[in-house]
């Protein structure tokens, strides 16, 4: 059951960093979605949604890797 809700946890960011990259492609060949009213809104919120998504996903492995000891000596906490 943990694994479970493990899983559903890392793909929200998961989705979100594709829904960013999905934004900013849109914004590069000009296509406009509905709830955003300029482009480069369109692209900023991609912008955001990317790296929010992103950091929350590579944050959670470098927690989880620094608790089993296999990371390198410059990631490990002081």
């Amino acid at each position: 059951m943990a694994r479970l809700a493990a899983f559903i946890v890392m793909l929200i960011p998961g989705l979100m960093a594709a829904g960013g990259i999905k934004f900013m492609r849109d914004t590069l060949f000009g296509k406009l979605i509905s709830p955003f009213p300029f482009l480069w809104l369109q692209f900023v919120v991609g912008v955001i949604f990317f790296v929010v998504g992103f950091g929350f996903f590579a944050g959670f492995l470098l927690h989880r890797d620094r608790k089993n000891g296999k990371v390198a000596p410059r990631f490990q906490k002081k």
